[in-house]
Order: C-alpha cells, then structure tokens, then sequence
C-alpha cells in the first residue's frame, strides 16, 4: 500500500518554467519525475512504477511470441561501432568518451551490433533457427535541442529486440509476429494508435512501419487517408500524381526552349506577375506552372566534405527538409548557404535552372511531381532571366526522384485517389526488416542441412518505453490532471481519508484492507491536518483511475467512488463498497 503520509512524493500547483507539453507539465507537477539536466530526469516512486507496469506490459507480450530476455552493457568499445561504420554515421548523436587508458568507447543509442555478435559467439547451425532475443535497457543519444520533458530526452528506456531467421520467408513471419505483439501492447496500454509506414534511415533494411499515438503535442507528421486504411510518416508517403493534362504529355508536343526577360524576379510571386504580363499563352501562369531549384548541401557519413545537390519541386510547394533527410539518411541534408553557393559560379541565385546541372556536375533530384514529358517555366541560368517550355527528358534529366514536396491536407492517396489529412503524432514503436546487413558485416552464417553457409537475415523491432509514459499522459490528461488507463497507473484505487475524526480513519483503513485482499493497488491519502480542498485537487493531479473517498457521507452509512476519466460519481453502502471500486478498477 502507497500511504501519502510517508510517500515519498511533493506535488506542485505550478507548472514548470521548461516545461512545453502537457505532459511535461503535469509528470512534475504530480511528483512523477524531476529534471536533473536537459534530456535528463529522476523517476519518483510513482513514475517508477507506472514505468514498471509499462515495462510488464512489454515484457509479458514479448514472451508471448517466445522472445527471449537478454541485458547488454550500455557502454561499447569503439571497435565495434566502426566495424558496422556507426561510429561516424551517428555523428554528434553519439556520447563518445574515453576510459583511463585512453581506449575509445560510446554510451549506446541502440545494440544490433552487439546482439548480432552475441548471436553469432553462440550459434552456428540451422537447427538453431530461427530466434528472437529483446533487453529492456537505458539508451543514450546526444539530443540536440532536448525538449518536451521525457518525450526526447538524452537518457531513456528503451525495448529493443531482434529476430534471427535463414529465409526471408522466416524473416516475414517474424516481423508479422512480431507486429501483431505490438499491437497487443499498444492496446493493452490503453493507446489510441496508427500504423504508418515509414522509412528505415539510418537502421537500413527494407519494410519499416512506425506505431504513433495521434497527439497534438507530437514531433512526428503523419497522414491519414479520408477513405481507405492508408497511413504513412509524411517521410515515407507517397502521393497520388494529379491530373496533369498541361505537363505530363510527350515532350515533342511542347514548344521549343524559350528565354525570357524577367529581370528582377527572384521569387516565385514576382515571376508569376511577369509571366501573365508577357501574355504567352492564353491561360494564366500560376505557381504551379512553374520549377523550383533548391539548392541544398549534403554530407556523407565518415566524411567532412560538403557536396552539392539541387532538388527540383513545383513552385507552389515547399522542400521538406525533414522528409529528404529521412530518405537520405545517414546522410546530412542541409540547406545550402552563401558560401556553399561561391563555390559553383554557375548557380545563379533566384534564376537557377535545370539544363546546366549535368554539365556543373551537380546531382539534381526531383520531387515526382515533375512528372517525365512535362513543360516547365524555370530559371535561365543568368541574371534576370527565366526559360519558359523547360521539358523534362528534352531539355533536361534528373539524376533521380525523391520525395521531396511538404505534404499537405488535400493532397490524394496514392492507393485510392481519395484525400489524405495531416495529423501530428507521437513515435510508441518500430519495425523493420533489417535483412542481412548486419549479418554480413559481422560475418553471422549458419551452416544449412547440406554443411554449406547461409546468411541470417534480421528483424528489428523497438518500442519507446520511457516515451510511452510520456504519450499516455499526452492523450489521456484532462483540464484536473493525469488520467491514467486501468493497469497502468502508480495504484488501481486512491483512497482519500478527509476529517478530524478516527471514526473515518478506521473505516478508510478496513476498506484499504478489504481492497488489497482482492487483489487490487492500493494508494491511500492517511495524511492528517491537510484539507479535503487539497486531497482532492492531489487525487485528480495524480490520476490514478479510481478515486474513493471516506468522510462525511460516513454518518449515513456510505462512501462516495468516483471514476476519474468520466468523473462518474457514486455513493455506495459501506458494506458494498469493496466490491464496488474492485469492478471498477478493474
């Protein structure tokens, strides 16, 4: 039983200064968590143990796939990283530090190096597959910009947990398994949750889909269609091409190449104007009539060299920086500056256009979109001048497309033509089928039933549990406090004594008795000399998901329960009352 009276707990009636998010906010405020640093937090008895019954949840499924627990060092020798070529890949990610004798080490972010190692020191045949091995451990990433209390934090538990098979066949259904367990944790956990695909970045591998709980305070944009059951990361959508009757035709049926005057014109607005004033065509000129070229730097991992790379997009639509760097990732992705631009003479800002790309030798990628035989108005490559009846395939070819446009409500499902609507999300889960890239960079084979080796191909699958914590209080607080689901709170029933008199007291304690012989967790308000005023606004702060209060209903022979999301009130009979708040609680 938790007794408020030796509890080791300080509630706060004030938000934190740093504080961003609501859960944030009220995870301190409730006495959950202290900050110790940036990206830094203590759990509180209570947040330990809403912690732990995360982690049960997590765990209990896990199991139930035959998954088995194993627990590695947070701390790695550098040797390891630089064989899987993470060392650098990860960049300022990485907290990198060094033992007494000058030996390299990281704290790690995540641990397929080490589970692929431990897998391959142990088994070496067929017989052996296939396998599942997670840990429950604290991960560490060198965050930037920390923000939003223990959503993106620098320390934080994670469940990671890996999948060894000789097929690809096997590896399916790994993954399927798997997914399905994710589900039943994220259901158990009392989520409101999509599935979206997603891209792999850094981790490699083929199929990635994410698990988000839809919140508003989310880092994560998503999209949802308004028809069918398509969802994605706005860094893994794709998009329906719209009808394109003006553009997307054979390019022998556009005019020739025509330059024009556009002198002071260096945004998309300003040429607009001047394309209607020149009268070209019948129609209006519009945004979309028209190519934007951003010019963007990039930097491959391991090196510190910065290169280049214009992205082309229809001038009514914006380059996301985020989704590009998903896609390119490991890649660094920035955009590209004054000085970056000195050093290819022939880009000349505000009138770049595609047709000397290839000759400068600058990779150009576009967003697909810039559908192959479609006519475009696009910078000339001089000062103060545009070329109109730009086609592509005739007058220029990219070196590739990339999703590359900002994603927008009203854009069209790729699956059924129907539109799609953004959505902000918190990231719960991943999975992916990693295939045999670590397998082969750490030499993981297994000999088959004809002596020969094969391959093992890897699946890996995370779930943010520190982070889960975090995005229930996202979606279930309410303008009180905390609201916890059933099973997940720091108690079952809060059981608040107010009064003077010994009489409530004792009837509070029988009670709290009486509960915990059925089974259920206990949190009791014991405390004496604090008002009624105050338990209550503590019991709504905290949030535990049944509220039952002993005092002055006890001179009529009842006690009041409360259910603390509906905030349904009851008065139950004394004698009831146990069996009362047990088929609530539960």
């Amino acid at each position: 039983m938790l007794r408020l009276s030796t509890l080791f707990l300080r509630t706060l009636r004030d938000d934190p200064a740093d504080a961003e998010v609501p859960s944030h906010k009220l995870l301190v405020r409730a006495g959950y968590v202290r900050r110790v640093a940036p990206g830094m937090y203590s759990w509180l008895p209570l947040g330990l143990a809403v912690l732990a019954n995360v982690e049960r949840v997590v765990r209990e499924e896990m199991q139930a796939i035959g998954s088995q627990e194993v627990h590695f060092p947070a701390l790695i020798p550098r040797e390891i990283f630089e064989v899987s070529g993470r060392w650098s890949d990860y960049g300022d990610l990485l907290f990198r530090l060094q033992d007494r004798k000058d030996a390299d080490y990281l704290l790690a972010p995540t641990h397929e190096e080490l589970f692929t190692l431990l897998v391959k020191g142990e088994y070496s045949s067929y017989k052996d597959y296939p396998l599942s091995l997670f840990q429950i451990q604290t991960k560490y990433r060198d965050e930037a910009r920390p923000r939003a209390g223990i959503l993106r934090g620098r320390e934080f538990v994670m469940k990671d947990s890996y999948s060894f098979d000789l097929t690809d066949a096997g590896l399916e259904t790994s993954y399927k398994a798997h997914r399905d367990a994710y589900e039943r944790i994220f259901t158990r956990l009392g989520f409101d949750y999509r599935i979206v695909f997603a891209v792999s970045g850094a981790m490699g591998g083929s199929a990635s889909e994410e698990f988000l709980a839809p919140a508003a305070s989310g880092e994560d944009t998503f999209v949802q269609c308004t028809n069918c059951d398509y969802a994605a990361n706005t860094e893994a959508v794709e998009i329906a091409l719209p009808p394109q009757p003006a553009r997307g035709t054979d390019a022998a049926e556009h005019p020739a190449e025509q330059v024009l005057d556009t002198p002071d014109t260096p945004t998309i607005d300003t040429l607009v104007t001047r394309l209607n004033e020149l009268g070209l065509r019948d129609e209006p000129f519009a945004a979309s009539d028209t190519l934007k070229n951003v010019v963007l730097r990039t930097q491959a991992p391991g090196t510190h060299d910065w290169e280049l790379l214009v992205v082309g997009v229809p001038g009514d639509r914006d380059v996301d920086l985020k989704r590009l760097g998903g896609q390119l990732e490991p890649t660094i992705v920035e955009q590209a500056g004054p000085d970056d631009l000195a050093t290819q003479p022939g880009l000349v800002k505000g009138y770049i256009g595609p047709q000397v790309l290839a000759d400068l030798k600058v990779r150009y990628l576009v967003d697909p979109l810039v559908v192959p035989g479609s006519a475009w108005v696009t910078g000339a490559n001089t000062d103060g001048k545009h070329a109109a009846f730009v086609v592509r395939g005739r007058d220029f070819e990219p070196d590739g497309e990339i999703g590359a446009v900002e994603i927008r409500d009203g854009d069209h499902c790729v699956r059924c033509g129907h539109e799609l609507r953004l959505a902000r999300g918190i990231e719960l889960g991943h999975v992916f089928q990693l295939g045999r890239k670590y397998a082969e960079t750490f030499g993981l084979t297994a000999l088959d039933q004809n002596g020969k080796p094969v391959t093992v191909t890897m699946g890996s699958y995370g779930v943010g549990v520190t982070r889960a914590v975090a995005a229930l209080a996202e979606q279930t607080y309410d303008d009180k406090g905390l609201c916890w689901p059933k099973g997940i709170g720091p108690a079952d029933v809060h059981l608040v004594a107010t009064g003077k008199d010994d009489t409530v007291f004792d009837a509070a304690e029988t009670l709290a008795a009486e509960l915990e012989s059925a089974g259920l967790r206990v949190m009791y308000d014991d405390r004496r000399g604090v008002s009624p005023g105050v338990k209550f606004k503590d019991a709504e702060l905290i949030g535990v998901p049944v509220i039952a209060i002993v005092g002055k209903g006890l001179v009529d022979g009842v006690i009041e329960v409360r259910d603390r999301r509906s905030d349904e009130r009851d008065q139950v009979a004394v004698d009831a009352a146990a069996d009362a708040i047990v088929a609530l609680a539960r």
